[in-house]
């Protein structure tokens, strides 16, 4: 389990990540959160952050008819938004670059997943 306080940072970025490739709704973020290895994410997190994305123009919210239920709101990336995924993801890899180095000077990386991770990333 992914600790909250290293999440809390990223999270933002991770969904708008999501909301690059197709337009969603909350329990759908949710849903592809758990299936990369985020764990358990409760919707309290993510709807306060939809609302934000969208309160700050980074995305934009339609109600869309569902198949099963009532409509949902569906959360889509706006230019704005892929602006700021360029920049999180820059900033992510320039972050993860250095505490790979880190942990390499220290002795402490000797996971070789973790190599190979870095490396594709780079």
């Amino acid at each position: 389990m992914i600790p909250s306080q290293l999440l809390k940072g990223t999270l933002e970025g991770c969904i708008l990540a999501i909301l690059s490739r197709a337009p969603t709704y909350g329990y759908g973020i949710t849903e592809q959160l758990s299936a990369y290895g985020f764990g358990q994410i409760v919707e309290g997190t993510i709807y306060p952050l939809l609302l934000r994305l969208e309160k700050n123009g980074l995305a934009q919210a339609e109600y869309r008819a569902s198949e099963v239920g009532p409509k949902r709101k569906y959360y889509a990336l706006t230019e704005k938004g892929r602006a700021q995924l360029q920049g999180f993801l820059a900033s992510y890899r320039e972050l993860t670059q250095a505490v790979d180095k880190l942990l390499a000077d220290t002795g402490e990386d000797n996971d070789e997943q973790t190599h190979q991770i870095a490396a594709a990333g780079k």
